[in-house]
């Protein structure tokens, strides 16, 4: 019996693109209801894609599905916040301190997206070099599992980043971390690298939403 993941359709996956990235450039603003007929339309496709590509983006956080109101987009606040970067907390630094140990990384591509970074034309470009740079300190941890863990809550940090950003100013600030974070690992210093990422994590939650700082 063949038990591989069925891919996602084109169609869905176009929707499911556009949908995300509008959510996350802030054209579709937490708890907005996204209408799948309003949805079908601007995209010109039928309902079919656009309800399969909410229920994918339900699944990584991004979009709530209720049997009264519908899909909305996540609203983002303190709690949520906490609960994510909880996570990221718990699991992050400790993966990004195995990818350093293992000796095997170089992190070409880390380094690159903090260039992507640098020359971001807008927020959700930024958003997606962020992603990328912290993934690429995580994945290479030597547990895949590790990885997927943290590859299942990278949306909702990106969201978070977004709502965030909109009003905290601080990208320059959390680029010179980046920098820091990545000169650390690349020098061999595992404990000090995995240091640095769990404050640059918690200092960010601790300025964008003060009332729901992790511990």
């Amino acid at each position: 019996m063949n038990l591989a993941p069925h891919p996602i359709p084109s169609r869905t996956q176009y929707v499911l693109e556009a949908v995300k990235h509008r959510i996350l450039t802030g054209q579709l603003a937490p708890g907005q209801a996204l209408v799948e007929t309003e949805l079908a339309a601007q995209f010109g496709v039928s309902k079919t894609p656009v309800r399969e590509a909410l229920k994918t983006l339900a699944g990584t956080g991004l979009v709530v599905m209720s049997q009264y109101k519908g899909a909305t987009v996540r609203t983002v606040d303190a709690a949520m916040a906490r609960e994510v970067y909880d996570v990221r907390l718990l699991l992050e630094p400790e993966a990004l301190r195995r990818t350093v140990r293992g000796g095997a990384a170089r992190l070409d591509e880390a380094r690159d997206a903090l260039e992507r970074a640098d020359h971001a034309a807008d927020a959700a470009e930024r958003s997606l070099a962020n992603r990328e740079f912290h993934r690429a300190l995580y994945v290479p941890c030597g547990n895949p599992l590790l990885a997927r863990m943290l590859d299942d809550v990278r949306d909702q940090a990106a969201l978070v980043s977004a709502v965030a950003w909109a009003t905290l100013h601080s990208w320059e600030q959390e680029a010179a971390e980046h920098r820091e974070i990545l000169r650390l690992a690349l020098a061999g210093e595992a404990d000090a690298a995995a240091r640095g990422l769990h404050d640059h994590i918690a200092s960010f939650v601790r300025r964008a939403f003060p009332e729901g700082e992790p511990s």
